[in-house]
């Protein structure tokens, strides 16, 4: 028997109690988010476009029209586009369980179809969500019984407050290069200051690099690691080339309002202060699907109905969190399939 034969009885009954507990942490997370007014909405799958960030892959498919034309289509990589609309539309509260598709990842903590619980709150600044994810650590532990959140041999206690680190102070204490020391008073990076700063720490850069490689390479090896030991972290105020769908803090705008969730080393949730300007938002779009295009021989369409729509979309703040990755912390689960009723084959 294998681990991908979850048909299997005897393989349930071990995942079983795993799964009973997800059923449990997605109620009691449906009670909170009805408590605190939020409607949950569900949003299409199937989208124009998966996504326009440069290393987000996505499931492409076709719809075939009544008259025999055919259109490429995507299964959507987040609620976001759609959601975001909503917000346009006049709602101001709304949450979703959406099934997302990713592709090129896979692993002990990717699955190419998972769960992501996705909230927005208009007219509230984001640190808003940085108070709900904290809320929303207490209430899985609670509802999975459990006193810490587990993965591997880390443990992170979900009843204590979150610790609030920004990108840039945490790469100057885990990696040592200093970001602003790179870029201009825009945000607009230097890929060559950074590259020797990234050789003098002793971390590796290849010819082809880009400012953005180097920064994400610095994080995963040398940052990630040490967030969310003991208690959680939220790693705030991502710099702008970093934060394609967020606005700009207005008091540096080398960095934006993004922010992830950390514990025991994993990543989390992903929130944002939202973009509402669209033709920044363009701006942003083409730069990643021109690196898109470079790096992988290939870019998605824009979705033109989502830019036109952030026209007259509120200002809001918006959360995307990964519900197994949630679930597999609160049970202590060795994987993301572990966690999932029917994992991809």
């Amino acid at each position: 028997m294998t681990d991908t034969e979850w048909w299997r009885p005897a393989r349930h009954t071990d995942r079983r109690p795993a799964l009973l507990a997800r059923a449990r942490i997605q109620q009691a997370i449906r009670a909170w988010l009805e408590a605190e007014g939020f409607i949950e909405v569900d949003p299409s799958a199937l989208a124009l476009s998966p996504g326009n960030e440069a290393h987000l892959h996505g499931f492409a498919t076709e719809a075939i029209d009544n008259d025999g034309a055919r259109r490429p289509m995507y299964l959507h990589t987040s609620p976001e586009f759609a959601m975001k609309k909503m917000l346009a539309a006049g709602e101001t509260r709304i949450a979703s369980f959406a099934h997302v598709w990713r592709n090129r990842e896979r692993g002990v903590l990717h699955a190419p179809e998972f769960t992501m619980l996705e909230w927005y709150r208009v007219g509230e600044d984001y640190t808003a969500l940085m108070d709900d994810c904290a809320a929303l650590l207490r209430v899985a532990a609670t509802a999975a019984g459990s006193e810490m959140l587990r993965y591997r041999d880390a443990e992170c206690d979900p009843f204590a407050p979150p610790e609030r680190v920004s990108v840039v102070d945490a790469l100057r204490e885990y990696a040592g290069p200093d970001l602003f020391e790179t870029m201009d008073s825009g945000g607009e990076p230097d890929r060559d200051a950074l590259a020797a700063q990234m050789r003098a720490h002793g971390m590796r850069v290849a010819a082809d690099d880009t400012w953005s490689d180097m920064v994400s390479r610095a994080l995963v090896e040398r940052v990630e690691p040490h967030l969310g030991y003991g208690r959680a972290v939220i790693l705030d105020r991502y710099p702008v080339p970093e934060a394609a769908l967020a606005r700009r803090c207005p008091d540096d705008h080398r960095v934006a309002e993004r922010f992830e969730l950390y514990a025991c080393g994993v990543e989390l949730a992903n929130g944002f202060g939202e973009l509402t300007d669209p033709d920044e938002q363009r701006a942003r779009f083409v730069a990643e699907m021109a690196e898109k295009q470079r790096v992988y021989g290939e870019s998605y369409p824009l979705d033109e109905d989502f830019l036109a729509a952030l026209s007259i979309m509120p200002e809001a703040s918006g959360i995307a969190l990964g519900f197994d990755r949630l679930v597999m912390l609160a049970t202590a689960a060795p994987s993301i399939d572990a966690v999932i009723w029917a994992p991809v084959p």
